[in-house]
């Protein structure tokens, strides 16, 4: 009775930790969707080469969006046209960092671990969307006919290449009825494989971290690809760890991975972009950020964070949190109920 209890209690925390951001995203690639014509996404970022690789890592490195958050605008930019490994490299680069994560990181940590946070989410997710598609390539033969029958017809181009005047409606239904139409049931499995996770993870955490030393990066590994953390709530963390006796290396693996991660992602890359690159998503994060671990433990000084500086550990659940919350949870059990009497009629 105790672990059902102590489970609804995760299940409930974690709404009301993601579902502000869940919404928010949603509604933000909404305006996105009304304001950016699809030929523009289908133009910079559509192709399978670096170039388009390298622009989503890019726009995706200063959007203050967590890793729930990103879901939808990822979900919409592929909607778009953008090509598989241009999504998962802005699925990687967009949760780790952020204007106010790297704000917060230079105000913890200082100047060289803040480049240093930036600069490997960019080099990992670059890395990850280049493999995406050189392994993962997309079959598009039925697109590339679109073009020509567009050009045959200079009006119906030009028709084409204005977008519609912005509508706050279109925005909403997009975000609301076929974005979240899309996650509602990925994002349902990974509220509650997230929940059963976090009752699972040991209170002792640090501990275990010291004791195991050197297995302490792949311990944080083990916990934070699954764990929802955003950029900047995963800072105290990863100081609270350091000014235990963890490493700055095994630290930064979960300030790494845990943002660019979680159970509710991975559902969703797995549906959106399928098995391979899935595979690429989780590889490039784990094996980056236990490589660069290791190298800011040979740069990085413990002893020059200000235990001062560290911020508090937990902040009370606001109404916002939880109106959020139960919009979120009922407008997934509407879409999976939907669905499933649809199959049974």
């Amino acid at each position: 009775m105790e672990l059902i209890t102590l489970f609804f209690t995760a299940l409930i925390d974690l709404s009301n930790a993601m579902a502000p951001y869940i919404l928010f995203g949603l509604f933000f690639a909404g305006i996105l969707h009304e304001l950016v014509p699809d030929s523009i996404v289908t133009k910079h970022l559509g192709n399978e080469n670096i170039g388009s690789v390298v622009k989503a890592t890019l726009f995706g490195i200063p959007l203050p969006v967590c890793s729930c958050g990103v879901i939808p605008l990822a979900t919409s930019i592929k909607k778009s046209g953008a090509s598989k490994g241009a999504t998962l490299s802005f699925l990687i680069s967009t949760p780790i960092t952020g204007v106010d994560s790297i704000l917060a990181t230079y105000g913890m940590f200082g100047w060289v671990f803040t480049i240093y946070r930036v600069l490997t989410s960019m080099l990992i997710a670059m890395f990850a969307g280049i493999l995406t598609n050189i392994l993962d390539k997309e079959y598009v033969q039925e697109v590339q006919e679109e073009p020509k029958s567009c050009c045959s017809s200079k009006s119906s181009c030009e028709i084409d290449e204005k977008k519609k005047k912005f509508s706050l409606t279109g925005a909403i239904k997009y975000a609301f009825v076929t974005l979240l139409g899309d996650i509602a049931k990925p994002l349902l499995w990974g509220l509650l494989l997230g929940a059963l996770i976090t009752i699972a993870i040991p209170q002792n955490l640090s501990d275990i971290l010291v004791e195991y030393d050197w297995l302490s990066y792949l311990i944080a590994i083990a916990i934070a690809v699954p764990m929802y953390v955003c950029a900047t709530a995963s800072l105290p963390i990863a100081a609270a760890l350091m000014l235990s006796g963890v490493s700055a290396g095994a630290a930064f693996v979960f300030l790494s991975a845990g943002p660019a991660t979680n159970t509710v992602t991975i559902g969703v890359v797995k549906k959106m972009l399928g098995t391979k690159s899935l595979y690429i998503y989780l590889g490039s994060i784990i094996l980056g950020s236990i490589i660069f671990g290791l190298g800011l433990d040979l740069i990085f000084d413990i002893n020059s964070i200000d235990p001062k500086s560290l911020i508090h550990m937990h902040e009370e659940v606001g109404v916002i949190a939880i109106a959020s919350s139960i919009v979120l949870w009922g407008l997934m059990l509407f879409f999976i109920t939907k669905s499933y009497f649809k199959k049974e009629a």
